[in-house]
């Protein structure tokens, strides 16, 4: 590979790896091993690779990639003649983590059109219109909600149908 892309790559591995510890919650080297995975691709990743592109030491890499499979985010293969192991990412826990966001999506669908009829309720018992609910945010949210909880599930469908035909 040559440099210009391994920096880009490096960078890369960084910022989703800040991404990756916030928003999974993972610890900083596991989520810098998950970047890594990520952005290596279905050739796979060796346990080398990642002790030396890291700069992390052999026990810290085994503990998280150990974490790592636990949680099913990753998965190795082996090559005919060659002992190790190689990473990547588990597809199943993209669908994972996909119907864990369409299920908070729908609560918050289902939580607002709550909200929004209780507060219509109320403006319909109101009589001073200077202290009625706007319903406008809701109606809106509602809508963006239903897009884009329709567009993921898209997105889902094709990752189980390339998912089936491999």
């Amino acid at each position: 590979m040559n440099s210009e892309i391994c920096k880009e790559k490096q960078d890369l591995v960084e910022r989703l790896g800040v991404f990756m510890e916030q928003k999974e919650q993972l610890a900083p080297v596991a989520a810098r091993i998950l970047s890594y995975i990520v952005l290596t691709g279905k050739l796979g990743t060796t346990f080398e690779d990642l002790v030396r592109d890291l700069c992390a030491s052999k026990s810290t890499i085994s503990t998280h990639l150990n974490h790592l499979a636990d949680l099913k985010r990753i998965v190795y293969f082996t090559k005919p003649g060659d002992r190790k192991k190689y990473y990547t990412i588990n597809e199943d826990s993209i669908v994972q983590s996909i119907d864990t966001m369409m299920d908070s999506w729908i609560v918050q669908k289902e939580l607002h059109l709550e909200i929004r009829k209780y507060k219509e309720n109320a403006n319909n018992l109101n009589t001073d219109h200077a202290s009625r609910f706007e319903l406008d945010f809701h109606d809106n949210y509602i809508q963006f909600l239903e897009e884009v909880t329709q567009s993921v599930a898209t997105l889902r469908s094709k990752i189980i149908e390339k998912n089936t035909k491999l």
